[in-house]
């Protein structure tokens, strides 16, 4: 069955083809009266707008077209499928569609799929970034296209940017296990992106302030940042002569691997950063530290939208604050610990 075409949406509501271009792609002025023959036409007839060749005509006029590119990191991870959700909401209510790619944490594949994204005419650019320098930009932002950094910064350009408050976040978790006794607390670091190193600064400064300094034999950095990984880390950090009777994550993946390494055993408290699916149903269920990838999400579009409209301020930096959610596996104290007098 072949598609219903402009023409015969023309032909149904007696007008031109160009009438029914510009109702269709929002160009020039036609009368409510004829506007809605048109869109009665469209209706009927099932038609559907060729966005391939809108997006042809909009690269041959230089235009922008109401696509905006969104580049995310690792679409395995549950966080960033969460961010992609919150933009394609905002997205959606603005009457752009959002274009996803992922460079999977690969800064050598990256800029090939940014020129790809660019290549389609986007309106702006949400870029989760795993490079280093952005500085080719320059000429996109000089340009007109609107760039927002999500959830770390982008280097060599100054652009907008939303980023979790990781080293606070990492605070509050060694807080809580030193508020429930522990102070030997071991970490589990994925690869030292921008938010993971925030994360093990902010753990090394609570350790210092709060738990009498930092252990570097209780610290595993990992290469890859895979479960499995994490898994072999826990492992040999639970099998060292005086082992940890706390462990913090740097990510779900982290605390994934951990738990498989802990298995049946109930002794080891854990704060993990980065809430995961059914980490609430476990049979202790896991405390985390959670920052809310809707919100990074909806902030970020809102500001590239803001961008898209006109708005001229200076470069900004929003900071979401997580939060930390107590469940039970945060909360085990450790062996032999004696409440002070006075307390639960």
């Amino acid at each position: 069955m072949a598609r219903p075409t402009m023409s015969q949406v023309a032909q149904l509501a007696g007008v031109g083809m160009k009438t029914v271009s510009r109702v269709v792609n929002g160009e020039g002025r036609v009368s409510r009266e004829t506007r809605a023959k048109v869109e009665a036409a469209i209706a009927a007839t099932g038609y559907r707008r060729n966005e391939v060749a809108r997006s042809m005509r909009a690269m041959r006029s230089g235009q922008s077209t109401d696509d905006i590119g969104l580049l995310l990191g690792d679409l395995t991870n549950p966080f960033f499928a969460a961010v992609a959700h919150a933009v394609i909401a905002v997205a959606r209510s603005r009457g752009y569609a959002a274009v996803l790619a992922s460079a999977d944490e690969d800064p050598q594949g990256e800029r090939a799929l940014i020129d790809g994204l660019l290549g389609r005419q986007v309106a702006g650019l949400l870029i989760v970034p795993g490079g280093r320098d952005y500085g080719y930009l320059r000429p996109e932002l000089d340009l007109g296209t609107s760039v927002v950094f999500v959830d770390r910064p982008g280097g060599g350009l100054d652009a907008d940017e939303v980023v979790l408050d990781n080293a606070a976040g990492a605070r509050m978790a060694v807080s809580h296990l030193v508020a429930h006794g522990h102070r030997r607390i071991g970490a589990i670091v994925a690869p030292s992106l921008w938010a993971t190193a925030q994360r093990l600064r902010g753990f090394r400064d609570a350790m210092r302030a709060e738990a009498g300094g930092v252990d570097a034999g209780l610290i595993r950095r990992l290469t890859t940042g895979s479960v499995d990984e994490a898994e072999r880390a826990a492992r040999d950090l639970l099998a060292v002569p005086d082992p940890p009777t706390a462990v913090f994550t740097t990510t779900g993946f982290m605390t994934q691997g951990l738990l498989r390494a802990l298995g049946p055993r109930r002794d080891v408290a854990v704060v993990g950063f980065d809430d995961f699916p059914l980490a609430d149903m476990l049979p202790v269920p896991v405390t985390v530290v959670a920052g809310d990838p809707g919100v990074l999400g909806t902030v970020a579009a809102q500001t590239l939208f803001a961008r898209i409209d006109g708005w001229a301020g200076p470069q900004t930096r929003r900071v979401v604050r997580p939060t930390l959610v107590p469940r039970g596996s945060g909360e085990i104290r450790p062996p032999g610990f004696s409440r002070p007098a006075g307390r639960s």
